[in-house]
């Protein structure tokens, strides 16, 4: 059995319209000989709508019952989009996360798949040609409804996919494909056809809504090939995969940023052993997540400590800090909100030297003053005044080639 997992999101589905367009991209695979499994997100707008309405009816409402009710979004969606196929005389259902099922842990509006009933799914697809599956949800050991949090649909796909040993998910969304950066800041940003799942990681987790950072974890651990293209047009899109050759590797594939980047200053903190986990232990405790950290020398046994963690989370990281502002001796507390992370993203900087030079001098020819740096095997972060934003993404995208035509178009595996 040859199958296809196609994922539309929330503005692919929006409408009757839009739907028609996807069940023409259905069509296209059915002609292939593929089954195909197709999980749609909630109609766009349709989940911020149910979490106002919840909102308006509890000042906190039980995140249990959150889940129930936003689980509706998706339920709405696949029984629409199989009422058209139906319509169009092709052996179809739609199935709910609970049905399949896909087991979750209980952990409410974040829940993590645990596991998928594959022979479940195997059986479903000898009597029918297309499964319509609901995004985003699944249900815990007790059976109670559960979902997978934000951008869950694209997770939803690839876990199908890997479970199913699929040749491919098609990711289907209204841009058409992964750029070298954000198009909408340098207009010389190149669509990449095809992208290493660990630049995708980078990429994703520096804010690219192209794809949701879970799927793509899912779909290096199980080498599942996920195919960027645009529902509204038939242009290829990018293809995420494992790692290409080192010596094919471009040096640098993209420029991202991340503006939910707040800047902490610790002065004069205490520098001796222990010092550090008081400060991070807590805060660790509290959920927030810290990214960059840099410290200072040491002078007359006192040092400054400066880390980044997300902007929504200053708030409850000072509230941390103050209460252990006197054990660390810290003298003050400074915090600054006005400031964003660029990162140069590329497997080739395992075989490329220079790129951090090439990065530095670029910023300091624009006068752009680095705050804070970091660095991994394939990624140099740089954290700017927010104002610098669009300078340096543009400078940095120029300094590496990105503005010329980064790579033929890539077609479908499965063309």
């Amino acid at each position: 059995m040859r199958i296809l997992v196609q994922k539309f999101g929330g503005t692919s589905v929006d409408g009757r319209d839009c739907m028609l367009k996807v069940r023409e991209k259905v069509l296209v695979g059915l002609n292939q000989g593929y089954k195909i499994i197709v999980v749609l997100s909630a109609m766009h707008g349709v989940t911020s709508n149910l979490i106002k309405m919840a909102s308006s009816w509890a000042k906190e409402p039980d995140r249990a019952e959150m889940d129930v009710l936003l689980s509706t979004g998706e339920q709405q969606a696949v029984a629409l989009f199989t009422m058209l196929l139906k319509e169009k005389g092709i052996k179809s259902r739609s199935c709910l996360g609970h049905q399949l099922p896909i087991r979750t842990d209980p952990t409410f509006g974040s829940a993590r798949i645990l596991d998928i009933d594959k022979k479940a799914i195997t059986d479903l697809l000898k009597r029918y040609d297309v499964l319509v599956v609901a995004g985003f949800q699944g249900c815990d050991c007790t059976q109670r409804i559960t979902t997978l949090g934000r951008g869950g649909s694209d997770t939803s796909a690839v876990a199908l996919a890997a479970v199913t040993q699929a040749e491919l998910c098609e990711i289907y969304t209204d841009v058409e494909g992964v750029y070298t950066t954000d198009p909408n800041i340098c207009s010389k940003a190149q669509k990449i056809s095809m992208i290493d799942y660990e630049e995708m990681l980078e990429m994703a987790s520096m804010g690219a809504k192209v794809l949701q950072i879970r799927s793509v974890e899912f779909a290096k651990k199980y080498n599942v090939p996920v195919l960027v293209r645009s529902t509204f047009s038939n242009e290829p899109g990018t293809l995420v995969t494992k790692e290409k050759n080192s010596m094919e590797a471009a040096m640098v594939s993209g420029i991202a940023y991340d503006k939910d980047q707040a800047r902490i200053t610790l002065v004069g903190v205490k520098d001796e052993p222990g010092v550090s986990a008081k400060i991070f232990e807590p805060i660790a405790s509290a959920n927030i997540v810290v990214d960059m950290i840099v410290q200072n020398p040491s002078k007359n046994e006192r040092t400054d400590l400066t880390f980044t963690v997300p902007r929504g989370s200053v708030k409850d990281t000072l509230k941390i800090l103050g209460k252990i502002k006197d054990d660390i001796g810290a003298q003050d507390i400074f915090h600054d909100d006005n400031v964003c992370k660029i990162s140069v993203i590329g497997v080739g900087m395992r075989t490329h030297a220079g790129i951090a030079s090439i990065a530095f001098a670029t910023l300091q020819k624009e006068n752009v003053n680095i705050l804070m740096i970091s660095t991994s095997e394939i990624k140099i972060s740089c954290l700017v005044k927010e104002k610098y934003t669009e300078l340096a993404i543009r400078s940095l995208h120029e300094a590496f080639g990105l503005d010329k035509d980064v790579s033929k178009a890539c077609e479908s595996p499965l063309a």
